[in-house]
């Protein structure tokens, strides 16, 4: 660092924040959440040094401060099984999060049927079987799901050879709690026909159904009658999340068209969807560019979140997917 570097201010900040790590370094017991206060106070000062000088790699360091920063808070949140602001999430670890997003990055590029109720339903069923190829189903389940005609869906995943029941569509939306339905889907078992080809243990499976049974059926939601794209909107966001509920990683943003593709939409669409999250109050604040989706998670969302690594990609699991409809 240059002795004359001006203004004072930033200097001052780079001679405090060095004296910072160094004290960090030597402390007892490491305190993750205050590293990563520290990684983003660097982010900021490396940036405005960039600013300053028009140097390149000043800039590429921020990043990697940045980076950094998310990289102890989602160590933070595994530690203690919370998030930035003390929330508790429902999926509380890395592990978690990352297959939530795999889960749904195998329901875009393995769906039979277009469409995002036909998506929705391989989604939940996909999470339902993940373990050894099936799983039990009720009638009650489906109609939690945003469904125009829920026997309509059923039937043509059945023909499409994706799902295998023991009876008709009929029979599965008549089954309840008592007798619920074992539905199977053959394509997620693994060669070994025993393992499941997502690699989901029984308990990291049901804690991922759950999420995404809460996120589908979430209250707001259901009263605003989102259609199943606004839900699969919803799953996309609260899994590409940062660690304080900002879209993508390090706050940076979804990209539309790979939030199309997750959703089964056209990236036109993707416009009204946000409307709708937002009038169901989903986002704390939000904005689109001509590629992104910039903002973050409200409040009561944030239990929901799944933290993005720092240095992955911020286009949704970075997959293209089909988008159409």
């Amino acid at each position: 660092m240059p002795h004359d570097l001006r203004p004072t201010v930033l200097r001052d900040e780079l001679i405090e924040l060095g004296d910072a790590f160094r004290a960090y370094q030597s402390a007892a017991e490491p305190d993750l959440a205050g590293l990563a206060e520290l990684h983003e106070r660097k982010a900021r000062a490396f940036t405005t040094w960039a600013d300053v000088t028009g140097d390149g790699s000043l800039r590429a360091e921020a990043r990697r401060a940045e980076q950094a920063a998310a990289t102890a808070l989602a160590q933070h949140a595994q530690r203690t099984g919370e998030g930035a602001s003390g929330v508790t999430r429902l999926l509380t670890g890395p592990n978690q999060w990352e297959h939530a997003r795999a889960v749904l990055a195998h329901a875009r590029d393995h769906a039979p049927v277009p469409g995002p109720e036909a998506r929705l339903v391989v989604l939940m069923l996909t999470l339902r079987s993940a373990c050894g190829g099936s799983g039990n189903v009720t009638g009650l389940d489906v109609k939690g799901w945003p469904l125009t005609d829920p026997e309509q869906v059923l039937q043509s995943l059945v023909d499409a050879g994706w799902l295998r029941l023991p009876g008709t569509v009929s029979d599965l939306l008549a089954s309840g709690s008592d007798n619920p339905t074992r539905v199977g889907v053959d394509s997620l078992l693994a060669p070994d026909g025993v393992s499941g080809v997502l690699g989901l243990g029984k308990t990291t499976r049901a804690k991922l159904s759950g999420w995404a049974q809460k996120t589908v059926g979430e209250r707001t939601l259901r009263k605003k009658k989102l259609p199943a794209a606004g839900r699969l909107l919803a799953l996309a966001c609260a899994a590409h999340s940062s660690a304080d509920g900002r879209l993508g990683a390090v706050g940076r943003g979804l990209g539309l068209d790979a939030l199309a593709a997750l959703c089964a939409v056209d990236t036109s669409e993707i416009g009204a969807l946000v409307e709708q999250l937002t009038a169901a109050e989903w986002f704390s604040d939000v904005s689109l560019t001509d590629t992104h989706l910039m903002g973050g998670l409200s409040e009561r969302v944030l239990p929901l979140g799944c933290p993005v690594p720092a240095g992955t990609g911020t286009e949704a699991a970075s997959g293209t997917g089909s988008g159409g409809a």
